[in-house]
Formats: C-alpha cells, structure tokens, sequence
C-alpha cells in the first residue's frame, strides 16, 4: 500500500509519532516475550506435579504410534464429519435462503421461522438433544450423526443469510431489467440474483468452514470420537493431557490456516474467471450480417474525434472492414445518409460501365 493510500485512513505520522510507535513496539515485545518466559518456568516447575517440558512426557505424544493409532484416526472422523455437514449446509442454506426471498409469505414465514430458530438454539444444545433423540431410537453412530446433522442446522442457517444479504446488496436494477425482461420473480432470483449472490458471499462461506470444522470438537462431549477426543485418550493413557492437546491444536490450527488462506484466494480466482474482456471496438445498433457496420461505427469515430469547435466532414474516408462492402462503399454511404447529395455516385457508376466496356474489348481483340 502506498503513502497516498494511507494517508486516506489516518495521517502519515511524523518523525516524533513514529519514534513513540518504535519505542510501544519495543516495550510491548519486551513484555510479551517475558509472558512467555514467565509461563515456561511455571511449567518447567509447577508447584503441585512434575515438569511439563520433560521430554518423557512429550516423547508420547509425537512418536509415530501416537499419530497412526489416535491423532490420524481421530483427525478422518474430524474431517468426515465435516466434509457432510459442509454439503448439506450448502444445500440447506441455499434451499432456505431461497424461500426466505420468494413473494410467497407462507413459505417465507415458514423458513424464517426455521432459520431463525437454527441460529438462535446453542449448536452444543442441538448435538446434545439430537444425540439423546436417535439413541432412544436405535440409530448406529448415533453420536456420529447428531453431529452431523447439528452442524447442517446451524451453519445452514448462517448460509442461508449469507444468501439472503448477498441478494438484497445487489443493486435494485438487476431485478427491475429482469422483470422488465418478462421474468418471473422465481425466475429472477434463481437465474440472474442467487447467481451473483454466491459469488460475493462466497469469501464468507469460505471462512464459515472453518467454524464447522472447528465446532466438531464439541461432538465430544457427547462421545464422538474426533481429533478432540482420541487426543484426550492418549494423554489419559500416559497422564500428559497438556502435551497431547498441544499437538491437537497444531493440527487444527494448520488446517484452519490453509482454509483461511483458500477463502482469500478463492475470490481473486473466481473473479479472473468470470470476468469478460472487453469489446475492441463497440458493435453498431444494425444487424450482424449488415455490410455497412464497420463503415458506420468508422464514421461514429470520426464525428466523436473532431476538435473541438469543428464541423462533421461532408464526405467520409473509406473504411474497410470484415463486415463492409469494398466495391460499393459510395453507396452504402449515401444509403446511409452521410452524402445528401451523392456526389460522385454517378461517377462510380460510369467507372463501373467503362471498366466493363474495357474488359468487353480486350475480350473481342484477344479473339
């Protein structure tokens, strides 16, 4: 970012204002790095237990039966949960975020009152009661599926007003022209409006993946066994519970972080995607087949390139193209109304007769 560029959000800060900006940055790294020391030595030396930085103790948690037998297994049930509810969050969402926008206000009551109720209820409180539901009910995996289906309930809603905003900042034109183009308002919405909608709300869906897959370690207070959980059970079997959630949250956060990442390149790419490249030269209000286009958009650009304060010329060069006629440009320009008078008209014409009584001659000489 330039200068000019942040001179627009705050003012450039002077010599003095940024000599007390380096000596804050100096204090407060001084500060933050004895924190850190400060906690270093109280788990080197905890006051009731033995030391946390010992090497027994974090021997367990990175060896390679550690990752094989609990933080692998635990990280694909992690994942496949979170690969399901990412699709049907989709789909609720779009579903839901659709009828909230349709005229229709029985249906839209309806799914406001859904997504409403989704959103407000704690997504811990859905896996609880949704677990204890298909547990009564005999369902396999039940713990597995509450999950699941918690998490499609929650964050659909939250893409279904993902939805529903991306469509209501579109510009009021897009669906006045689509209507005006004798489009229905189902048609409209799902044909010109949800389209542009999912791509401008697509960065913050991105970003919304990362609250599912994150909120899958809530799954293991009701027993699922995730990253969470299995690394949990490590640390119980070897009683190093700090160092084996200390490894759980470097997987989590290394996987959030490229998640991250994917939402902001995401919207450069599909914008070089989607973006169409511009005309090279503007397209004449005639038919395409026409002869004459690429005579009258050169006469157009003609009259838009006088100096100022000068007349239109009263005869126009000629202008060759793909789609002009070579031989009868005088006649197209004076069909076109550019020469009033048609001057030379008769003269092209005699041109034409003469040229044609020369071939005739040549002909009867050559025989």
């Amino acid at each position: 970012m330039s200068n000019k560029e942040q001179s627009l959000l705050f003012d450039t800060p002077g010599p003095k204002a940024l000599k007390k900006i380096r000596i804050a940055n100096i204090v407060a790294g001084i500060i933050f790095a004895l924190f850190i020391v400060a906690i270093l030595m109280r788990l080197a030396n905890p006051p009731q237990g033995e030391n946390q930085l010992s090497w027994e103790l974090w021997k367990p948690a990175i060896e390679y039966e550690a990752w094989v037998d609990f933080y692998l297994p635990g990280l694909w049930m992690t994942l496949k949960a979170s690969l399901l509810a990412i699709v049907g969050s989709i789909i609720f969402g779009l579903f839901f975020g659709l009828c909230r926008l349709l005229p229709n206000i029985v249906i839209r009551g309806i799914s406001s009152i859904i997504v409403e109720f989704c959103r407000a209820v704690p997504v811990l409180l859905l896996m609880i009661f949704l677990w204890r539901g298909f547990a009564f009910s005999g369902i396999k995996n039940a713990s597995y599926w509450a999950v699941v289906l918690a998490l499609i309930l929650y964050n659909g809603s939250v893409v279904a007003e993902l939805v529903r905003a991306g469509v209501g900042n579109l510009p009021n034109g897009q669906r006045e022209a689509s209507l005006a183009l004798g489009l229905s308002h189902y048609q409209s919405l799902t044909q010109i409006e949800m389209p542009q909608a999912v791509i401008a709300m697509m960065p913050a869906a991105v970003t919304q993946i990362v609250v599912v897959l994150k909120d899958t370690a809530l799954g293991s207070i009701i027993m699922y066994t995730d990253l969470l959980q299995e690394s949990r059970r490590l640390g119980s079997m070897y009683f190093n519970i700090l160092q084996t959630l200390f490894v759980a949250s470097i997987v989590y956060f290394f996987i959030c972080w490229v998640l991250s990442w994917f939402a902001q390149w995401l919207p450069e790419h599909v914008k070089n995607r989607t973006a169409a490249p511009t005309e090279p030269e503007p397209v004449a209000p005639i038919a395409i087949m026409d002869p004459s286009n690429v005579n009258q958009i050169a006469v157009a650009k003609e009259v838009e390139e006088l100096p100022h304060g000068g007349t239109p010329r009263r005869y126009h060069v000629h202008h060759r193209g793909t789609n002009a006629s070579i031989h009868h440009w005088r006649q197209t320009r004076y069909l076109q109304g550019y020469d009033e008078h048609h001057n030379g008209l008769q003269n092209e014409e005699n041109k034409e007769n003469e040229e044609g009584e020369e071939t005739n001659y040549s002909t009867h000489s050559s025989e």
